[in-house]
């Protein structure tokens, strides 16, 4: 505690003092090397601490009018990821995944259990299976 007392108290208002900050915006075409140099940490703290500020507040690390992608990993070298499959190799039932998550995409492989114990969604598959008496 001692050492951030005396920053606090001692070190930094010295610091402070000694800058030679120009009454106008102007001033500062008339600043030499050194200073410059003498203002780089207030400068760069000023800046580290309005961007964190910004992002805690404003939300600057996420862009808030962007819609996230729904499609994180599957056949993204496609333009469009587009399955057909004939209705006579469904069989009796067949479910389809709709998180985007399965390995056996676009039949649901359960991918979704752990998707919605992560991020509280609660996504399931899409489940098709023939009335009775069809064939």
């Amino acid at each position: 505690m001692e050492t951030l007392h005396l920053f606090v108290k001692v070190s930094l208002p010295k610091y402070l003092r000694s800058l030679n900050v120009p009454k106008t915006f102007g001033g500062f075409a008339n600043l030499s090397g050194e200073d410059w140099l003498n203002l780089c940490p207030l400068i760069f703290c000023t800046a580290v601490f309005v961007m964190a500020i910004y992002r805690i507040f404003l939300g600057g690390s996420r862009r808030k009018n962007k819609v996230p992608k729904v499609n994180q990993s599957l056949m993204k070298e496609d333009s469009k990821v587009v399955t057909q499959m004939d209705i006579e190799d469904i069989g009796e039932k067949i479910a389809f995944c709709r998180c985007w998550r399965s390995k056996k995409f676009p039949l649901c492989d359960g991918a979704h259990n752990k998707h919605n114990a992560e991020s509280g969604d609660n996504v399931g598959p899409l489940l098709l299976r023939r009335a009775e008496g069809e064939k």
